[in-house]
């Protein structure tokens, strides 16, 4: 992000300063790209960007320095992280960014980092939503957007849980979801697809804009609603209904990351060069990343 343009370009940035007291400095191996990069670029997400600087807010790599207090890491460890506000006031994508020891994770062997940095703001935008629903086995849950990113992971992880879990999604998705876990995909392409569900769910995640509305009357008296979209519906028949903002959290990441690491919990990033960045950012603003989680790499 070059300055008061909010141009996305290809840049030489300054070097990060040296880590301070709880901070870790890594070498970015690889940095994911999301919709919320657009509010960065934009301001509507103040993560304490200092342009010109790199956008990003989540990544995986190896430790170059520890700051004082740091015991959890080492120089050389791999870690990812979700990170906001950046200490350093620049993100993931360049070849080193300054962080918070206490919201990185320790990186699985068996994790590499392309799939390392997929992960933490989807997967914690899913695990998050899924502990503020509470859903105890056997309920239903109603997922929008099933087929992105966040939508995926959402599924696996409320599957594991025994939640029974109908998603809208693609024709295209059906099949992966279903083998993800789901029980039921409706097609999102159909304009009468929420009347094609059994109503009575227990609860509806909001995922995709603009479905909250057709959701809502799906979700029995009491339940609840949570909404990634910021458009959640005034509540009703008493249901709660909120809007859910992400957090990093790096408890939460590591469980995540090892289940990643042991096949429990699939993802399907699409790795693209650094220097692609600046095409990558307008494919994923512009909706035209066809459901994919692309990482940056620095390959």
């Amino acid at each position: 992000m070059s300055g008061a343009e909010k141009d996305v370009a290809l840049l030489e940035l300054p070097e990060p300063s040296s880590p301070g007291p709880g901070q870790i400095l890594v070498a970015v191996e690889a940095a994911g790209v999301g919709p919320w990069d657009e509010l960065l670029n934009g301001g509507s997400w103040d993560v304490g960007l200092r342009p010109p600087a790199a956008l990003g807010v989540e990544g995986a790599g190896k430790v170059l320095a520890v700051g004082a207090g740091v015991t959890r890491f080492a120089v050389g460890d791999r870690v990812l992280a979700h990170e906001a506000p950046l200490p350093g006031g620049s993100g993931f994508w360049a070849e080193r960014v300054l962080i918070n020891a206490d919201h990185a994770a320790a990186c699985p062997p068996g994790l590499d980092a392309v799939h390392a940095a997929a992960l933490p703001v989807n997967g914690l935008t899913a695990w998050q939503a899924l502990e503020k629903l509470d859903l105890s086995p056997g309920r239903r849950l109603l997922i929008t957007n099933g087929g992105g990113a966040t939508g995926a992971l959402a599924v696996q992880l409320a599957a594991a849980k025994g939640i029974e879990v109908t998603a809208t999604a693609s024709a295209g998705a059906a099949e992966r979801l279903l083998g993800l876990g789901a029980r039921e995909v409706v097609d999102y392409r159909d304009p009468s697809w929420s009347a094609t569900l059994r109503g009575g769910f227990d609860a509806a995640l909001i995922i995709a804009t603009g479905t909250a509305d057709a959701a809502l009357p799906l979700v029995r008296d009491g339940g609840r609603l949570c909404s990634l979209t910021s458009d959640a519906p005034p509540e009703e028949r008493g249901i709660r209904s909120w809007n859910l903002y992400v957090e990093p959290n790096a408890a939460q990441l590591v469980h995540m990351a090892e289940q990643a690491a042991a096949g429990a919990l699939q993802q399907a990033p699409e790795p693209l060069p650094l220097s692609e960045g600046p095409a990558a950012f307008a494919r994923v603003v512009s909706g035209r990343a066809g459901g994919k989680k692309i990482v940056l790499t620095q390959a």
